[in-house]
């Protein structure tokens, strides 16, 4: 795999991956072109495909992150999001989590008979038990407070109930699945500017904090403008991008190549 690490790969992401060793990647997070709302400079998305080369190099233990939305056509939204989801569970992943990437600056939709959308699912699978768990964690509200009157939920295998009386509030705890960012607007996600839909640094840098170590293989299939390895060679993992279109190849290169640590590392 050696021969693959730290480069973003101009080709179909499918005939790369095949070139790949089975169980050798940690992590993938992306975000493929989904239904209609991406236009990809006409390019195909064999979907199957691409999740069975998934399943396939990624390491016992290792996650992939699906960010994904559903179009909404003739009244109604497709729920390709569910059916993607329901396909990578066919074919041995499990469902994780499903997690909810929420826009802090949505596009007003004024014109809708509908609600304002302001989400995409990002979708986690593994491939058997998660094997890197670092959860990312926020400070509690009432920290160090003795609440006399308040129980916890018993969460065991049968009856439920509440009886436990709490105790004085632990100072963190583990964050929530729904995570809120601002989008195309902070200064390292300028300069994605020239791709048609990046997803924030911030996104991917909690994802590959949370399921990865240093030295780590992170990859990226449909890299676009290359924001996943970007963030995970500042994290010191290993990265690895794939994308059609040589010109979004390009934007990722030059994005990277602005956070070289040595002048001796040379970007392939």
């Amino acid at each position: 795999m050696t021969e693959h690490l730290n480069k973003i790969i101009e080709g179909n992401c499918v005939e790369v991956m095949k070139t790949f060793e089975s169980s050798s990647i940690d992590l993938t997070v992306t975000s493929p072109p989904y239904d209609n709302l991406r236009t990809y400079k006409g390019y195909v998305f064999p979907f199957k495909d691409i999740a069975k080369e998934l399943f396939r190099i990624t390491k016992e233990g290792g996650v992939v992150v699906w960010v994904v939305a559903d179009a909404t056509i003739k009244g109604s939204e497709t729920g390709t999001s569910f059916k993607q989801a329901l396909y990578f569970k066919e074919i041995g992943f499990n469902l994780h989590d499903t997690m909810i990437f929420q826009k802090t600056n949505p596009i007003p939709q004024i014109y809708r008979k509908r609600y304002n959308n302001v989400f995409e699912y990002m979708f986690v699978f593994s491939k058997g038990t998660v094997k890197t768990d670092n959860p990312i964690k926020i400070d509690c509200l009432h920290a160090g407070l003795k609440l006399n009157g308040t129980t916890y939920k018993n969460y065991s295998k049968g009856e439920q109930k509440r009886e436990k009386l709490a105790k004085p509030v632990k100072k963190q705890k583990i964050k929530g699945n729904i995570w809120e960012y601002v989008v195309g607007k902070k200064a390292e996600d300028q300069e994605a500017k020239g791709h048609p839909a990046p997803f924030p640094s911030a996104l991917a840098r909690d994802h590959i904090n949370s399921w990865t170590n240093k030295g780590d293989v992170v990859l990226d299939p449909m890299c676009g403008s290359g924001t996943t390895c970007k963030v995970a060679y500042q994290l010191d993992r290993e990265f690895i991008g794939i994308d059609m279109s040589s010109e979004y190849c390009e934007l990722a290169r030059n994005r990277i190549k602005q956070y070289q640590r040595q002048p001796t590392f040379k970007f392939e």
